[in-house]
Order: structure tokens, then C-alpha cells, then sequence
């Protein structure tokens, strides 16, 4: 019988030879050179996306957070496929990363569609890049869910607790003032990024990892742990074992998907919900 789209995974969006069957046929020869199985490929597809850059250190644990991801689809009887889509750094793109937001979303929406998913976790973490993302997979119509990226650590300047990017503003502010000297707002420089990750206070970011999880989109308590933490790569793999494909509403025997998107509520979402 020759294989539709409803059949889902590998066999999801063939690509247009004329022959369904060809196409299956050509598209399992060329992914089997990556050392994939026949077994492999008969597993649902779960989609991840990568949008680890060198100019993005919000994203800095992007291969960490991979790795978890796919760990956990594994054990929950999935097949993870990475693939990547635009990544936009605030401070690094000219003129401003507003610009490329709904570029971001017409790339993550296409690259759904185009490649064989079955559902697609959807990692990122910058207040432009999680509704970017949100947008697109709601437009692919597959399930999804969102996983922040988590927030960088604080710093520390003369004993007082400084981040980015409420602090970069304060100090610079008081720099133009003349109120401290070159050699300070270096030191400050030093310390107000600790590690990779989203800014550290309650600023867009982490305003946005707050709203997902509160409305079901996100892993359940995946807004708060900071990006370097082993809370933000646990919670991941566990979360994302926690069942079988058909369990977590990513599948069943039949593979037909919800044409929707999809979440698992968090706790506090189904109690907002309930009262």
C-alpha cells in the first residue's frame, strides 16, 4: 500500500517525485547513512529546534539542552531529530532583533512543514525568539511545546548582586553621570553576565518563560531554573520520558496526530483553569 501523510512519522510530507512509495523509499535510503534502523524509523517523529548560535550566549546551552531532549524522547519510545532554524541574539543583531522576529517564525513554521515530524519541542529563550517560535508551530498545526532556555547567573560588583540587564543600564547610567570612572564600569562589565543564559532579572525573558508554563505551554516547571543548573537538564529529560509517545498526546498506534498545538498543562495552569 502506498504510504499518505496520515501514516505520520518518516512517512509524514513526502517529498514530490510522483511516487509516493519512491519517495519513502529514497528518503529511508539517504537518513539509514546516518545510521539509522528500519525499527529507528518506525518510531513517531519528534522534532527538535536548535537554535544554538555563536552569537546568541543566551542560547549557550543549546547542545546540553539537545542532548536532554533526546534522551528523554528516546526513553519515552519517540525518535528525536534535531534540526536548525534562525537564532537571534538581542544585542548582536543590527538594528534591532524586533526586525527578525517574524522572519524567525516564517522559518520555524516552514521548516514544521517541510521536514517529516510527528511533533516538535521547540527550545529557545529570548523574548523574541519564544513567541517567534510559539507562532510558527502554531501556524504548522502539529503538537508542541515550548522549553526556555533558562536565565544566566548573577554577578557580583563590590558586594552587591548585579545581572543583566536591569544593571547594565543602572551602571552605564551612573557611568555617563560621571558618578564612577573607566576602571569601574569595566569591572561591572566582568560581572554582569555570569554564565550563559537569558538576562537574570524579571525582565522580557523571563517574563515570557513565566507566561508559557502558565498556559500549558511549557515543561512544568521549566520556567525558573537558571541555564547552567542540572535542574534545567533533569527537569527536561524526565519531563519528556515521563510516558509513551500516546501519553504525553503526541501519538497513539495509529499515528494520527492532533493537527493542533499541544501541551501538557502545568500545575498552576490547570489550577488557574479550575478556579
Amino acid at each position: 500500500m502506498a504510504p499518505s501523510d496520515d501514516d505520520g512519522g518518516m512517512r509524514r510530507g513526502l517529498t514530490s517525485y510522483g511516487d509516493a512509495e519512491f519517495s519513502l523509499f529514497l528518503r529511508k535510503a539517504f537518513i539509514k547513512g546516518a545510521g539509522y534502523s528500519d525499527a529507528a524509523l518506525e518510531r513517531p517523529v519528534i522534532g527538535i529546534t536548535d537554535t544554538g548560535s555563536g552569537y546568541n550566549p543566551c542560547h549557550g546551552n543549546m547542545p546540553q539542552l539537545v542532548e536532554a531532549v533526546q534522551r528523554g524522547i528516546l526513553m519515552a519510545g519517540g525518535l528525536p531529530v534535531r534540526f536548525p532554524t534562525i537564532s537571534i541574539g538581542e544585542s548582536f543583531a543590527h538594528p534591532t532583533s524586533m526586525f527578525l522576529r517574524n522572519l524567525m517564525s516564517i522559518d520555524t513554521e516552514e521548516m514544521i512543514r517541510a521536514q517529516p515530524m510527528d511533533a516538535v519541542v521547540l527550545i529557545g529563550g529570548c523574548d523574541k525568539t519564544v513567541p517567534a517560535q510559539l507562532m510558527g508551530a502554531a501556524s504548522a498545526g502539529i503538537p508542541a511545546i515550548q522549553l526556555v532556555t533558562g536565565s544566566m547567573l548573577t554577578g557580583s560588583h563590590r558586594g552587591d548582586t548585579v545581572g543583566a540587564c536591569t544593571d547594565c543600564r543602572r551602571y552605564w547610567g551612573r557611568y555617563r553621570a560621571d558618578e564612577i570612572d573607566a576602571t569601574e564600569i569595566a569591572a561591572v562589565n566582568d560581572q554582569l553576565v555570569a554564565s550563559v543564559g537569558t538576562c537574570s532579572v524579571m525582565g522580557t525573558a523571563s517574563t515570557m518563560a513565566c507566561l508559557v508554563e502558565a498556559l500549558g505551554m511549557g515543561v512544568p516547571g521549566g520556567a525558573s531554573p537558571p541555564a547552567v543548573t542540572t535542574a534545567r537538564c533533569t527537569s527536561t529529560t524526565c519531563r519528556a520520558s515521563s510516558g509513551s509517545p500516546s501519553s504525553t498526546g503526541w501519538g497513539g498506534p495509529s499515528r494520527r496526530w492532533p493537527g493542533r498545538l499541544t501541551a501538557r498543562r502545568s500545575p498552576a495552569a490547570a489550577t488557574t483553569a479550575s478556579s
